[in-house]
């Protein structure tokens, strides 16, 4: 997920600007406010009476978010919750469609850069990694109180990690001794158990296992999933979502989900006539995912791994 003024920049952000289209009098959902770097570009597109509902899981993410966009306060409505309640939010607030939603997936810089967060092995912190820091386990709850074998399975499926059961070994091990509740005490402990762990590396041997249990402390693959279809739900005909992902799990997820909706007729091809009745509901945007450009990557390097894809949903008449 992007940041946005202060030193952090929103990730691709004229792509984002191209595959949404705002316009005004356009009606836009922010579902991952972050830094508000987007909302920010999409209520400058938007202008001079393009509206925007902006959503994060994370109350420093609002409090930041109207300071951003403090000179459009009367073009918004900003709430604290997950993007897997738009349609809650959409309902109290009387909105019965969107011309485009936003969704930046993943852990923000803000997050990243906050230690105190425990997103990040950069620096010794407490193993917290919650986007909602208010509520529910933290990673060091997790990693005291789930067994051997649910340890290697989240390591395995949500960071997919090659030596997982060898690390959850070590850390039913380790706690043992004395509780991990550290950042730097995990990092360690995983540069210890996985072979030729202290060989100078691209990528420190612990960032499967961090990403691993920040997706599972946040739940947020079923987020995701439980995201898009009401995404999808909510949009008007012609309306366009746009998601961007970090990390294969995210985006195969995604890509799926956009190419089920855009696919027609599944009917066995020995069949004459069609008996199924799907019909596409969404038009694909991006055949493929669009990654960003090497002069971007050069100034924000968080960029490197984001995907983006997009739809356009299809109006009642060609459904």
């Amino acid at each position: 997920m992007g940041g946005a003024a202060g030193g952090h920049v929103p990730v691709m952000p004229d792509e984002v600007i191209a595959y949404l289209a705002p316009r005004s009098g356009g009606l836009y959902l922010d579902g991952t406010l972050g830094g508000a770097g987007h909302a920010r570009l999409v209520l400058e597109a938007s202008s001079p009476d393009g509206r925007l509902v902006g959503l994060d899981r994370d109350l420093s993410a609002i409090t930041r978010a109207q300071g951003v966009l403090a000179p459009f306060a009367d073009r918004i409505d900003l709430r604290h919750c997950n993007f897997a309640q738009m349609e809650q939010v959409a309902r109290e607030l009387g909105i019965d469609g969107f011309d485009g939603i936003l969704l930046d997936l993943g852990v923000s810089s803000y997050q990243l850069d906050e230690a105190e967060r425990g997103f990040s092995f950069r620096v010794d912190a407490p193993l917290d990694m919650r986007m909602d820091d208010s509520a529910g386990p933290t990673a060091a709850d997790v990693l005291a109180e789930e067994d051997e074998k649910e340890l290697a399975r989240i390591f395995r499926e949500f960071g997919e990690e090659r030596y997982a059961r060898r690390i959850a070994r070590r850390i039913v091990a380790q706690r043992e001794q004395e509780p991990l509740v550290s950042t730097g005490q995990l990092a360690e402990l995983v540069r210890d158990a996985v072979p030729g762990g202290h060989v100078p590396a691209r990528i420190h041997p612990a960032t499967r296992v961090f990403q691993a249990l920040r997706i599972y402390v946040n739940d947020e693959l079923r987020f995701v999933e439980q995201g898009l279809e009401q995404a999808v739900s909510l949009l008007r005909p012609g309306g366009r979502l746009v998601v961007i992902s970090f990390h294969s799990l995210e985006d195969r997820r995604v890509k799926h989900f956009f190419r089920e909706l855009a696919t027609g007729c599944t009917c066995p091809p020995r069949i004459p006539m069609c008996v199924c009745g799907k019909q596409p509901s969404v038009r694909l945007l991006t055949r493929r995912g669009v990654r960003a450009g090497e002069s971007e990557i050069a100034f924000n390097s968080r960029s490197r791994s984001a995907i983006l894809r997009a739809v356009e949903k299809l109006p009642p008449q060609e459904l």
